[in-house]
């Protein structure tokens, strides 16, 4: 099983590590020199746990001007990231997802041609909301898993939809904080603004590459709907308890606390690969 993303999709991946653990060791067998690509093992039950790091799942490099990071990205959609595609063949279950690497300055180019632009507001440049180059990065990944000849002809792919942030007086570069203690209610949340262009832009891409394969026993697609879900938890964020030491300046209400309010994910997903088995 192997959980494709970013930060996030790690971070699903640690809980299901943690909750796999009550029942058996899992031996640390591989892991790159940047700690993205990491392979568990529990040979106990004939089971391995990956995870593989992409920002975007397609293409995506930070524009570098007078050897400075400009924290502006080129986005290729037409190019679906080789460091993961390449391990795909080796895969069972594929757990994708994408998101936030979306809300910065990104151009977005089709092979040679430069389609938009993510927050760029340039002459002569199509502006893109964030949504639009997530549905065609979206795309193109679940295309390319529904066209892989080299893949396992029983392979299960699941979408894990977005995961909404709860930075409150701020970004996440400004100040931005979450201490609240308890959950939302159901009547103080709601699903709008660019949070919901984001769920309804990944299930029309999942019902797209969905009914495009539908008949094909060999390639199956499902979603794991977390986002209404986890709108509701404003508690359950690392805040200012983040080890991370790249971000110990900010409080980090993106990732999610473990044991927590992720741990869910893993049930509903445990839940989809049951009903599958019948």
């Amino acid at each position: 099983m192997a959980f494709i993303g970013d930060s996030l999709a790690r971070n699903q991946m640690e809980s299901l590590l943690c909750l796999l653990s009550q029942v058996d060791t899992p031996v640390d067998i591989y892991k790159d020199s940047e700690n993205r690509f990491h392979t568990w093992r529990f040979a106990d039950h004939d089971f391995t746990l990956k995870v593989f790091w992409s920002r975007f799942l397609v293409n995506g490099e930070e524009i570098v001007i007078n050897g400075t990071l400009s924290s502006s990205f080129e986005l290729h959609v037409d190019r679906v990231d080789e460091k993961w595609t390449s391990e795909l063949p080796g895969v069972d279950y594929a757990i994708i997802s994408s998101g936030h690497w979306f809300f910065r300055k990104i151009y977005v180019y089709d092979g040679s041609n430069l389609t938009g632009c993510v927050y760029c507001n340039e002459p002569n440049v199509n502006s893109f909301g964030p949504e639009r180059a997530l549905g065609l990065a979206l795309r193109s990944s679940m295309n390319h898993i529904k066209n892989c000849k080299n893949c396992k002809s029983g392979l299960v792919t699941v979408l894990r939809m977005f995961s909404p942030a709860h930075f409150e007086n701020g970004t996440w570069n400004t100040g931005g904080m979450c201490r609240r203690t308890s959950p939302y209610t159901e009547r103080e949340v709601t699903l709008d603004g660019t949070y919901l262009q984001f769920w309804k832009v990944q299930l029309e891409e999942f019902e797209r590459v969905r009914l495009a394969s539908h008949g094909g026993d060999w390639r199956r697609f499902g979603v794991l709907d977390i986002t209404r879900a986890m709108l509701m938890r404003p508690d359950g964020h690392v805040g200012e308890f983040s080890g991370n030491k790249w971000a110990r300046a900010y409080s980090d209400c993106l990732h999610w606390c473990l044991p927590g309010p992720i741990d869910v994910w893993n049930e509903f997903l445990m839940s989809y690969l049951r009903k599958l088995a019948r």
